[in-house]
């Protein structure tokens, strides 16, 4: 007498990009693997796309429909991986799923950073999974570290390159000396950069992921809206060449971490260009690569570094969730739940501690160091190092300060932009990765 074969694990795939072409590429070609590590058998069961008559290789026509509503809907559907993009449909599409009593897999990194909270409680209601790896930095495993490895640890901290396309453009920047608009073209034709890259250069992708992070670091509800962002398109090759000056290097950064403000514990949530330190793990960190580095009280630093999207790697994350999920519905199991017993304030920017990097183009006369100092030591911002650079029309004063709070830089430099001797004030970045 032989056991019981175990029920399929049905599978509907919504979209069908670079990523959802590699999602089913996948299915297909390792079915008998995914069965072994599942333990039941994983079966496609539909793909919905927009547009019927375009070819889909690999994909029989009879799984294809262009009502992913009726897909979701369907008896045998037991996972939902949604790969749309957006807000909406997908939110009426997964919230329907994880109501219906579905278990959800999406790299739906805008809609997590908005409607995680909604979502959490729709799975949570159902008792079954929503998991989003896939959302944040491509293949690299981040959000599964966070919410299991490190459970029994309190991070303090998570600071990261999350977006390819910023990083190749600062990267090609900082070695070729080339300039922002033609690196920004470059990265389109190669593909890195989309037609519309705004949300890739203005901070705005990035922030998004910085919101999921603090709200799994952080156990904390944080939405994109919470996060300070600021993108890259301001930065000039001078910038990075002065960076390097400085024994530093600019990369846009993510960071969310636990500071104090006014006695209490707040969460900061933040996106901008900064300069690193050459000897910081994330300084070479190149081209369209992505890297998270997650500080904790007792695990110390870990580093999780690779690609960041593109359709394969994005796939693997997604099918490690896949695999998650049916292993789940195989064995009446569940992954964890959304944690947000902290509650955690939001911190304004105004409220962070940072250190400055302020390029100026000063009059060349004596007494403007001076004169600028002065500025600084009105509010306590403590200067800790200064470059004189040219003469005449071309003189340049760069000020690197000590940690002072984001507010007394901000007036000091408003200040120092009213000052006669000062022409201009260049360029303002922040400095990161070092103790001072």
């Amino acid at each position: 007498m032989t056991a019981e074969s175990p029920r399929p694990i049905g599978v509907a795939v919504l979209g069908m990009g670079n990523v959802g072409a590699e999602v089913v590429r996948i299915l297909t070609e390792n079915a008998d693997d995914l069965r072994s590590r599942v333990g039941a058998p994983v079966e496609l069961r539909g793909v919905s796309v927009r547009d019927l008559s375009r070819p889909r290789s690999g994909v029989p026509s009879a799984l294809l429909t262009d009502d992913p509503a009726a897909l979701v809907a369907r008896d045998d559907v037991d996972i939902v991986v949604e790969l749309i993009g957006g807000i909406e449909p997908p939110r009426t599409l997964i919230r329907t799923a994880l109501q219906s009593g579905k278990s959800v897999v999406t790299a739906n990194k805008a809609l997590m950073a908005v409607h995680s909270g909604e979502l959490s409680d729709a799975a949570a209601t159902s008792n079954v999974d929503l998991y989003f790896e896939a959302a944040v930095a491509g293949a690299i495993p981040v959000i599964r570290p966070l919410t299991q490895s490190l459970a029994g640890d309190r991070v303090t901290r998570v600071a990261g390159i999350v977006n390819g396309t910023t990083n190749f453009i600062l990267s090609e920047m900082d070695e070729t000396g080339a300039d922002y608009a033609d690196v920004l073209a470059e990265a389109g034709r190669l593909g890195y950069a989309e037609a519309d890259p705004t949300a890739d250069v203005e901070g705005h992708d990035a922030a998004a992921k910085a919101a999921i992070l603090a709200s799994i670091a952080f156990h904390s509800r944080v939405t994109a809206s919470d996060v300070y962002c600021e993108g890259i398109s301001s930065i000039t090759s001078d910038d990075l060449a002065a960076a390097k000056k400085f024994d530093c290097t600019v990369k846009l950064l993510a960071i969310c971490e636990r500071i104090e403000a006014d006695g209490v514990e707040k969460i900061s949530a933040r996106v901008y260009p900064a300069l690193i330190p050459f000897e910081h793990p994330l300084a070479t960190v190149n081209g369209a690569f992505n890297a998270v580095v997650v500080e904790a009280e007792n695990a110390g630093r870990l580093m999780f570094y690779g690609q960041g999207a593109g359709g394969a790697p994005t796939a693997s994350a997604v099918l490690g969730d896949l695999v998650m999920a049916a292993r789940n519905r195989v064995y009446s199991g569940r992954g964890p739940l959304e944690s947000t017993y902290a509650s955690l304030p939001i911190a304004p920017i105004d409220d962070v501690p940072t250190r400055y990097y302020v390029s100026m183009q000063v009059a060349d006369k004596p007494g403007v160091l001076e004169q600028v100092a002065a500025e600084f030591a009105k509010r306590d911002v403590s200067i800790a190092a200064v470059r004189q650079e040219g003469a005449g029309e071309n003189a340049r004063l760069i000020v690197v300060t000590h940690r002072a709070s984001d507010r007394d830089q901000s007036e000091t430099v408003a200040a120092i932009e009213k000052m006669d001797s000062v022409i201009k004030v260049s360029s303002v970045l922040r400095l990161e990765g070092t103790n001072d």
